[in-house]
């Protein structure tokens, strides 16, 4: 079905709202947003008037005489976005594609904005200004390598670990999906990765319904509960210094994933929860995209002849500033996975491998069995996770 400058297009139910620089464009039935200049929306709105593709590009070249006008191809970008319904009266056939089901709405808003509003904000932010001072005052509370070694059982170590870990990423992750509900929107939680983490992932694609002003509070939310349970942590160390073994090892062992996971949060390189706080102030979206090409582009081995920086008009400065950030952020994470990752794998490694010389009717064979299990588990997930971005990228 083609499209001509005599066509006149029917779009899908769309909603359109003011961001920061820019327009975000909702396609109601499939829940996808787009961020749009000011004459794509212009454009959208003759279009939904009934006017014919020529007469709005000739009105668009007079009102907007310093941007390039080229009703064919946005109409085009239209229909791969499935923003077309018709084409001179006739329905566009296409790609059916289910909406996500998104969930805990069974969560009052009521319980999420106990949780997330003024008070509770400085609250946090208190917290985490005692918690720095704490550290930089104590430097003992740092944690080390040696803090995931909770036993000298592996299998002991792992679970704890695993159960550690996964505990606290699931309040940290229940802190964004409070602040969702607070503002009564759906979500649901998945596994992505970060670098060579597992992580799970709490769908927050429906914020841009929200006011850029309040976006911010549901990219902290998690790092305001890591905020509290660093808190908690550090303080039972420094009250009950006396307290049993496994008590103070399970605390370490808390401070040491909370320390790690607020680290990486920092490096906005990746697109962690401050990476979109970062976008969200500035007003200047798929900054990592942009930046990933422009580094490609200052590499001669990597620099694509068929890819162009695609960024707004007063971007670059943006993008370039933050690929300074992204290339420096890549370091210091090496850094931390050379301080902390490597040496806790070496060691682990170090003490199960050789007892798999031992005989099987041994419990450190086993130990060591069972440990490698899990942390193949880990892998598998890790590489599952990588499997899914890729073909997604491949879509």
């Amino acid at each position: 079905m083609g499209i001509s400058l005599s066509s006149r297009l029917s779009l899908v139910s769309i909603d359109i709202r003011r961001d920061k620089k820019h327009y975000i464009v909702e396609d109601i039935t499939s829940g996808e947003f787009y961020e749009m200049p000011e004459v794509c929306i212009e454009a959208i709105k003759l279009i939904e008037e009934g006017e014919k593709l020529g007469d709005i590009e000739e009105t668009l070249k007079l009102n907007f005489p310093d941007e390039e006008v080229d009703l064919l191809d946005f109409s085009q970008q239209l229909l791969e976005m499935d923003l077309i319904e018709e084409i001179d009266g006739v329905k566009v056939e296409k790609t059916v594609k289910d909406k996500e089901s998104l969930g805990f709405l069974w969560i009052s808003p009521k319980i999420g904005k106990f949780f997330f509003n003024k008070v509770a904000l400085v609250v946090y932010l208190s917290l985490f200004l005692v918690n720095l001072i704490l550290l930089i005052s104590k430097p003992s509370l740092i944690p080390s390598y040696e803090d995931v070694f909770i036993s000298d059982v592996m299998v002991i170590n792992m679970i704890a670990y695993l159960g550690v870990t996964f505990s606290l990423v699931l309040i940290h992750e229940f802190g964004h999906i409070l602040a969702m509900r607070a503002y009564t929107l759906p979500t649901k939680l998945g596994v992505g990765h970060r670098l060579l983490l597992v992580v799970l992932e709490t769908d927050m694609g429906s914020v841009w319904r929200l006011p850029v002003k309040d976006r911010n509070v549901l990219y902290l939310a998690g790092l305001c509960f890591d905020t509290v349970i660093l808190f908690v942590a550090l303080m039972s160390k420094l009250i009950f210094p006396n307290a049993s073994g496994i008590f103070l090892s399970l605390i370490s062992l808390a401070v040491y994933d909370v320390f790690i996971r607020v680290i990486y949060q920092c490096c906005v390189y990746m697109k962690t929860d401050l990476y979109y706080v970062f976008e969200n102030v500035t007003g200047y979206y798929n900054l990592m995209e942009n930046a990933q090409q422009k580094i490609r582009n200052r590499i001669p081995f990597l620099k694509s002849t068929s890819q162009k920086d695609e960024v707004f008009v007063g971007e670059k400065s943006v993008v370039y500033g933050y690929s300074i950030f992204y290339a420096f952020g890549v370091s210091i994470t090496l850094l931390l996975i050379s301080i902390y990752y490597i040496p806790v794998l070496l060691y682990a490694l170090e003490l199960a491998l050789p007892n798999l010389l031992e005989p099987t009717s041994s419990l450190i064979f086993w130990d060591s069995i069972l440990f490698l299990s899990q942390f193949l588990v880990i892998v598998i997930l890790l590489l599952n996770s990588w499997r899914k971005k890729y073909l997604k990228t491949r879509m």
